[in-house]
């Protein structure tokens, strides 16, 4: 049987699909051993992607009639990234065994829709059986829930590869995940157990407001950041949300840090500019808060996701984190821009083998889950 595999992401920022086909195998201790064969970001189709991120800001309301329209469109646009990679790669769809597919979250509501931890779910849109139809692929989609279900936060998902791929004895090390939400995977160097969990917000916010004020969908190499200086009064007023001192596990999306959670921090007088290099700082001063909380020993921190070609983002973590080595994936053969979505390749093979994609560790599920919905054709 073939050892392709297809993995599917659109992040929080809605910038791209990101899609990978990646060859899998096993080593002898049974961690896998991955190699990148194709990576590409394909476009959104620009009316649906504005749709999109209106929803992520939480600046419009759905009927049911829309979700179900999303669901199609959303899977469409996703179907028809995996034909290009194929296409682009040069296979065929009868060589790749299985795709794993994301989707696009709408909302992600580990601790319920009023915080109060009664009525947990998460949901992607992308309908898995379309895209199964579609490409001829079997299709594996709807990876969170199940960790949901069995009372984890369903994310983050992807610190099981990233122990497997970037973990090594007598360093202890952090993989970070730099995309609308930042995520930190914790790889202790004395082989203890693997945590991860989101940090809050990375590009997301600073894309977000980038876009409000500038027409650009993000801010190249950071520049609008750089050229404004870090308002002391209202990164105080946003690291005050309560939700960044929560202890782990935690996840958490555009639905909770969106421009209106900064709108309501704002004084009126602040420039353009200075916003930006505030809501850089914020991603900057939360990320090394987290990461001294949990792993004070960290001595190399990997980055990988869009953050990684922020320049000034990156020289802002270095110039935060004295003593540690911050770099990106690339370093270590990973391509950071398909990380996430070699990811989703890998968690797709998980399911079609019949092993768990969690780390309940990282998660806080009940224990070890087999994630996903598979769609055969």
């Amino acid at each position: 049987m073939s050892d392709l595999f297809l993995g599917l992401i659109s992040g929080t920022s809605a910038d791209g699909i990101d899609a990978a086909i990646v060859r899998f195998d096993d080593r002898a201790d049974g961690t896998p051993d991955a190699e990148l064969r194709f990576g590409a970001t394909y476009p959104w189709d620009p009316a649906l992607r504005a749709r999109l991120v209106a929803l992520g800001q939480q600046a419009a309301s759905l009927t049911l009639d829309d979700v179900g329209e999303l669901d199609v469109l959303i899977a469409d646009a996703f179907a028809d990234a995996a034909l290009a990679a194929i296409a682009d790669a040069g296979v065929t769809a009868a060589a790749i065994r299985a795709l794993g597919s994301h989707g696009q979250t709408l909302r992600h509501r580990p601790y319920g829709r009023d915080g109060d931890g009664r009525a947990p779910f998460t949901l992607q849109l992308g309908d898995g059986a379309r895209i199964a139809e579609r490409t001829g692929v079997v299709t594996v989609a709807d990876f969170r829930r199940r960790d949901v279900a069995a009372g984890g936060h369903g994310a983050p998902l992807l610190p099981a590869l990233h122990a497997a791929l970037l973990s090594r004895p007598g360093e202890d090390r952090a993989v970070l995940n730099l995309g609308g939400i930042a995520n930190l995977t914790l790889l202790p160097g004395d082989g203890g157990p693997v945590r991860g969990f989101d940090t809050g917000p990375a590009n997301g916010l600073m894309d977000a407001w980038c876009l409000r004020h500038t027409g650009e969908a993000f801010d190249r190499d950071g520049a609008l950041a750089a050229s404004g200086r870090v308002d002391t009064a209202l990164l105080a007023r946003l690291r005050a949300e309560p939700w960044f001192a929560a202890p782990p596990p935690k996840s958490t999306g555009r639905d909770q840090f969106h421009l209106g959670w900064v709108d309501a921090a704002l004084q009126g007088a602040e420039s353009v500019a200075d916003v930006q290099a505030t809501l850089l700082a914020l991603s900057v001063a939360t990320i090394t808060d987290a990461l001294r909380a949990t792993q004070p020993g960290t001595a190399r921190v990997i980055g990988c996701g869009g953050g990684v070609h922020n320049g000034a983002l990156m020289r802002a973590l270095g110039n935060a984190l004295p003593g540690v080595v911050v770099e990106s994936s690339a370093v270590h053969g990973l391509d950071p821009d398909h990380v996430e979505a070699m990811g989703f390749a890998w968690l797709a093979r998980q399911t079609v083998l019949g092993r768990p994609g969690n780390l309940p560790s990282v998660t806080g599920a009940a224990g070890p889950r087999v994630l996903g919905v598979v769609h055969p054709v």
